[in-house]
């Protein structure tokens, strides 16, 4: 089989630009439309925004690769190097958070200062703070040496594995790089946003090191769109479009990798991708709009950690709310508390009208917020 960095030509990927103007010019005009839509907000909601997209990203880019990270550890990881007030959120520290959010954050505040190899391996460090993988250790901050055997992307189980990629071998890796870092700083004709789909896909074909490249070539992304757009502030989480087309993520870019250096259909898939992550932020806004609404109406009512936890949880889950509403079991569940602080802080929360119970359930009460209190 012959993989796309085996060709002469490599890596002078081509593609036909005249199938490319519908999508990129839908892209254009969407992306316009949400900065239009984002400047009319207050000062405070952008940041609610910013935060929210960032703690999207953080868990959807690392989703994508089968790793889950603690939401509550995200959060508070994004609150705190934001600067953001905590809402009553608890502390919780997490090294791979951290590590996530730093490297995301530093992707976007720091759009246009230049890659270099450097900053890619403190990147991988960030990401890999104890040098394991899972229970494999793995060269941090380092290309990969292949001592184990080339890099393959394979799928299947032990013994029955399929090959969907082989990467360049470790020996061409330093000037493999040498020549993609130069390209990624180089200031040329070409779209931003094409040249990010270009980032993208090209860094995955090195796969340069030992694991973490996929999340890498997507923090390149965010660097890259976010240099496009001269803003550190994203209000569309790109990572996590791609987690809900995850499938044909992984068949377009294998199906990429082979073949040959006409890339358009790649491209194509990008653009369109990144389009329905532009448009389903409208939702993402709506839902940061409620929240802020909600915490300035109960800005003055004291509530702990745990109510403040189920609260969230209630929000980001939108009116259609937890199945059934939130019952006394899904409360324990939520807060890690006995049923009778659970039952005590659903009372307590009705008392202060925050939450409303809901009609029916006869003797197991189910209840939601208050949406009339603090929606308009």
């Amino acid at each position: 089989m012959k993989y796309i960095w085996k060709y002469k030509s490599w890596p002078h990927f081509t593609w036909n630009s005249d199938a490319l103007l519908k999508p990129l010019g839908d892209v254009r005009f969407n992306q316009g439309s949400l900065i239009a839509q984002v400047r009319e907000l207050g000062f405070d909601i952008q940041q609610t925004a910013r935060a929210d997209v960032l703690v999207e990203e953080a868990l959807k880019t690392s989703a994508i690769e089968g790793e889950k990270l603690d939401p509550d550890a995200v959060r508070s990881s994004v609150g705190r190097q934001l600067g953001l007030p905590d809402a009553g959120l608890k502390y919780v520290q997490d090294q791979k958070a951290d590590g996530l959010v730093q490297i995301l954050l530093d992707a976007t505040n720091n759009h246009s200062k230049e890659l270099t190899p450097e900053r890619l391996f403190a990147w991988h460090a960030s990401l890999f703070p104890t040098g394991y993988s899972g229970m494999i250790q793995i060269n941090v901050a380092q290309w990969r040496d292949d001592k184990y055997g080339p890099m393959q992307v394979v799928s299947g189980p032990i013994g029955h594995k399929k090959v969907h990629f082989e990467a360049p071998p470790a020996n061409l890796i330093e000037n493999e790089m040498e020549r993609f870092v130069f390209w990624a700083n180089e200031k040329t004709a070409l779209d931003g946003i094409l040249k990010a789909a270009l980032a993208h896909l090209w860094f995955i074909s090195i796969h340069p090191f030992d694991d973490g490249n996929g999340r890498i070539a997507r923090t390149l992304t965010d660097m890259l769109l976010a240099r496009d757009e001269n803003s550190s502030k994203r209000f569309y989480s790109f990572s996590s479009q791609i987690m809900a087309e995850r499938n044909d993520y992984y068949d377009i870019l294998n199906a990429s990798q082979i073949g040959n250096l006409e890339i358009t259909n790649w491209l194509i898939w990008f653009l369109e991708c990144m389009n329905r992550a532009i448009l389903n932020s409208n939702s993402l806004l709506e839902r940061i709009m409620i929240k802020a609404r909600f915490w300035k109406t109960f800005a003055q009512t004291p509530l702990n950690s745990r109510q403040t936890k189920v609260i969230n949880r209630l929000l980001d889950a939108g009116h259609n709310g937890f199945e059934g509403g939130l019952k006394n079991k899904k409360y324990m569940g939520i807060a890690h508390t006995s049923r009778a602080t659970a039952q005590r802080e659903l009372a307590d929360l009705v008392q202060k009208m925050v939450l409303v119970r809901l009609p029916g359930g006869g003797r197991s009460a189910s209840y939601d917020l208050n949406w009339r209190n603090f929606q308009k």
